[in-house]
């Protein structure tokens, strides 16, 4: 099958299964060539633990180099070594599909790897937008910038994004998890935006790397606070520089609480206010509340 129309039936396939609403992400998943955002193949690609026996992180390596291989919802290994993959699309396009982006939007990516996300993102904005993106990883930030140098809308850079952000933006994907809505970042976003942030506890038996939570979708109201709603369950690599161990505690705290409890997070507040039943996560400048 040629290519172009092997990847175009991957987006489509990917639009069906994840009920995607967009047709600029379907094409964006259509036109961006993942291959060119992974080390060269055979790949390493992510086995379905279930299918297995024993526990932990299960790979395989593709029968070849073809391109082809790649274009099914796997993850797909960007370094081996550290067992660090690119994310299922079936998992990371509905998240990006609940950012409603527009011609022109103006995205924060933290945690974009080897940019493949990124220039789903970028193509989804058009030429006319435009796309930060951060990761933390040196090795990793700059291949990133590399694959990336093809796209003048994106501004690729190193680092965590704990700091000052220049400009204010429409839409916030992090493809790694926290323990709470750092400041900056939501008080960077425009009425309206919204905001796809995993937030995730990590336990001594898993190690650091890998924490386990909830992805919740936020969206910045007229008063400031933020509307939420549940986008499901979710294991992903522990954020770099903006984690902290004392709201790791209250997350898995909270997460003990059981499904029902957050499922029921209709919204984060930001006023000052003493923790009450509604409260559950409570911080010292944030509320995520039933």
């Amino acid at each position: 099958m040629d290519l172009d129309l092997r990847r175009r039936f991957y987006a489509e396939e990917l639009e069906a299964v994840c009920r995607l609403r967009s047709s600029a992400l379907v094409d964006a998943l259509a036109a961006v060539p993942r291959e060119r955002f992974l080390p060269p193949g055979p790949w390493t690609v992510l086995v379905d633990v279930a299918s297995g026996s024993g526990s932990g992180i299960q790979t395989r390596v593709t029968a070849d180099a073809d391109p082809a291989r790649v274009y099914h919802n796997i993850g797909v290994a960007i370094d081996p070594s550290r067992q660090l993959f690119n994310g299922h699309p079936g998992t990371i396009a509905p998240w990006i599909d609940a950012l409603d982006l527009a011609q022109g939007g103006r995205v924060l990516h933290v945690g974009c790897g080897l940019g493949y996300y990124t220039a789903v993102l970028a193509h989804a904005v058009g030429s006319s937008g435009r796309v930060v993106a951060f990761e933390a990883d040196d090795i990793l930030a700059n291949r990133a910038r590399a694959n990336l140098q093809s796209y003048s809308q994106v501004d690729a850079r190193r680092g965590d994004a704990s700091g000052e952000l220049d400009g204010q933006f429409d839409a916030v994907l992090v493809n790694a998890g926290l323990t709470h809505p750092p400041d900056n970042w939501l008080d960077a976003v425009t009425p309206g935006a919204k905001l796809v942030l995993p937030l995730t506890g990590t336990m001594a038996a898993m190690g650091s790397n890998i924490g386990k939570g909830i992805v919740l979708l936020l969206t910045k109201q007229d008063n400031g606070d933020f509307a939420v709603r549940s986008l499901g369950f979710a294991a992903i690599y522990s954020a770099i520089g903006v984690r902290n161990a004392e709201m790791n505690d209250q997350l898995g705290k909270a997460m003990m609480a059981g499904p029902m409890r957050w499922q029921g997070i209709t919204r984060l507040r930001r006023d000052a206010h003493e923790p009450s039943e509604s409260c559950w996560l409570h911080g010292a400048t944030f509320c995520l509340s039933t």
